[in-house]
C-alpha cells in the first residue's frame, strides 16, 4: 500500500528529526503569574539540591512527556517525568526498593528502571497493569525491529472483512467506530495476535490500544467517552492502518532507546489494591505516587473503547469503577447521612457540600476514608525513615474549594508520619477537557516520613 509506504517515510524523517534534538537542559528563573505572585520556574531536570521551602511554588517545564516508553500511550492526569526523577534522585539512596501504589501508567516505575532502582506498582485497573507492563518491560533490539517489519508487511496486506471474528462486542460499539474502521481494528488486532507471542505480543498490542481513541466518533480529549458532532471529526478509510503504522515506528524507537537506558530490569506489579498491598512490613525505601483525585478522572470510562478491544472486560464496566478511589459509583443508602473524618478542616466542607447534594460529600468522605487506609498501608510497609511522597490537586465541589493535600496532611499525622516538606507544582497542560471552576490548577507535593 501506497499510503503505508508514505507514513514509514514521514515517520522516520522525525524519528531522525528528534534525535538531533534531544537534549538535557537546566534553566531555573523567577516568574510573576496573572495574579502577581512569584513562583520560580524550572526548565529541564530539577536539580536535586534544589532548595524549597513549605508552602513554595514551582512551575516545572516538562521536555520528556513522550521520551521513553512514557510517550507510548496517552492517559490522563499523569506524572511529567521531570518529578519523580527528581524525587527519587531527592530521597532515595542506592539499592532502595521504591514502590508506586497508584501506579496508573508508571511513570515513577519507568524512571525508577532507568535510575537504577528496582521498584513496585499497585494499581486495580486492569488497563494500567497492562500499559505499565509494557511499559517497564525492555526488549530485544532486533527481535523488536524483525517483528516490526513483519507486522508492516502484513498491513500493507489488508482486505476488508478478514478478521471479523476479532471485532469484540460491547455497548454502544457501532456509535464509536463506523464500520471500516471496525474492520481495520479487527484486521491489526487478528495479525497481533495470531503472529506474536508474550512481551512482544503486549507491545503491540498497547501500540495498537494507542490508536483507538484517535480513529473512533468520540473526543479525542475528554475524559468521558462521548461522541461530539459539533467537533466534526474526521474518520476516513486506511486511518486505523496508517495511525498503527505510525504509532508502531514511533514506539519502536522509544521502547529502544528506554531498553538501552534502563538500569534496571525489575519492576514488579502486585496485585490488590492501593488499600491492600501485597508486600511485606518494613520492606519498602521510598513510596511515591500521584492517587486518583476525588471527583475528578474515572479511568475506566475514559479507557472504555481500549479495555474493550483489548479484552480486558465485557458488557458493563460498573464493578471495576466501584474499585477505584475517588469513584462516583455509589449508592443512595451510603449518602443518606452526613459522613466525618474526624478532620475538623475536611469536615467542615464536606458538611457544606451535604447540604447542597448529599451524593457529591459522600464521595468526598469516601475519598479521604479510602486514603486514610492507603497511608496506614504505606506507613506499614515503609522502612523507618523512609518517605511516603503524594503529589495531589485541590478541586471544586459544588462550589466549595476541596483541599485535598491540606486534608491528608491532617490523616497522615493521624497514622504516624511526620511531616518532612509541601510544595505546589503548578499545571500547565490539561490532556482532558475540564469545566474552568472545576479545574486543578495546582498540585501539591507532600513529602511525609515514618
Amino acid at each position: 500500500m501506497e499510503i503505508i509506504d508514505s507514513i514509514i517515510e514521514k515517520t522516520s524523517q522525525k524519528i531522525a528529526k528528534s534525535r538531533k534534538t534531544t537534549k538535557k537542559l537546566i534553566n531555573i528563573s523567577t516568574i510573576t503569574n496573572e495574579f502577581q505572585e512569584q513562583i520560580t520556574r524550572v526548565d529541564g531536570d530539577i536539580p536535586a539540591d534544589l532548595k524549597i521551602i513549605n508552602g513554595e511554588r514551582f512551575l516545572f517545564i516538562s521536555y520528556e512527556q513522550s521520551r521513553y516508553t512514557h510517550g507510548l500511550h496517552k492517559y490522563p492526569a499523569k506524572f511529567f517525568p521531570e518529578l519523580p526523577r527528581f524525587l527519587i534522585q531527592r530521597y532515595a539512596q542506592k539499592g532502595a526498593k521504591i514502590l508506586d501504589p497508584f501506579m496508573g501508567s508508571a511513570t515513577t516505575n519507568v524512571e525508577a528502571m532507568l535510575l537504577g532502582f528496582d521498584s513496585f506498582g499497585v494499581d486495580i485497573d486492569p488497563f494500567a497493569k497492562l500499559l505499565a507492563k509494557v511499559k517497564t518491560t525492555p526488549l530485544d533490539e532486533y527481535e523488536l525491529r524483525v517483528a516490526t517489519n513483519y507486522i508492516i508487511e502484513k498491513i500493507k496486506e489488508y482486505k476488508p472483512n478478514q478478521a471479523v471474528e476479532y471485532i469484540p462486542s460491547f455497548p454502544y460499539r457501532d456509535n464509536w467506530f463506523a464500520s471500516f474502521i471496525l474492520d481495520e481494528l479487527s484486521f491489526i488486532k487478528k495479525v497481533i495476535i495470531e503472529n506474536l507471542q508474550n512481551d512482544i505480543k503486549d507491545f503491540f498490542l498497547i501500540t495498537f490500544s494507542s490508536i483507538i481513541r484517535n480513529v473512533s466518533n468520540a473526543d479525542d480529549n475528554c475524559t468521558r467517552t462521548v461522541v461530539r458532532k459539533r467537533l466534526h471529526k474526521q474518520i476516513y478509510p486506511s486511518m486505523a492502518l496508517v495511525k498503527f503504522v505510525e504509532n508502531l515506528l514511533l514506539n519502536q524507537y522509544r521502547m529502544i532507546e528506554f531498553s538501552k537506558k534502563a538500569q534496571s530490569n525489575q519492576t514488579s506489579i502486585i496485585e490488590y489494591d492501593a488499600k491492600n498491598i501485597a508486600l511485606e512490613d518494613s520492606s519498602i525505601d521510598l513510596a511515591l505516587t500521584s492517587p486518583p483525585y476525588v471527583n475528578a478522572v474515572d479511568y475506566p470510562r475514559t479507557h472504555q473503547l481500549e479495555i474493550y478491544w483489548l479484552d480486558l472486560a465485557k458488557d458493563s464496566l460498573l464493578e471495576l469503577k466501584k474499585l477505584q478511589i475517588g469513584t462516583e459509583t455509589v449508592y443512595k443508602k451510603e449518602y443518606e447521612s452526613l459522613r466525618r473524618t474526624g478532620i475538623d478542616i475536611a469536615d467542615s466542607v464536606i458538611e457544606k457540600i451535604y447540604y447542597k447534594d448529599k451524593r457529591r460529600a459522600y464521595i468526598a468522605y469516601k475519598f479521604l476514608a479510602d486514603m486514610e487506609k492507603n497511608l496506614q498501608e504505606i506507613y506499614r510497609v515503609l522502612k523507618p525513615n523512609g518517605y511516603y511522597i503524594i503529589a495531589i490537586g485541590n478541586n471544586r465541589i459544588r462550589g466549595e474549594l476541596f483541599e485535598s493535600w491540606r486534608y491528608l496532611l491532617a490523616l497522615a499525622q493521624r497514622v504516624g508520619f511526620s511531616i518532612e516538606l509541601y510544595f505546589g507544582s503548578e499545571i500547565i497542560k490539561h490532556f482532558i477537557k475540564v469545566k474552568r471552576e472545576e479545574r486543578i490548577n495546582t498540585d501539591w507535593v507532600i513529602v511525609l516520613r515514618k
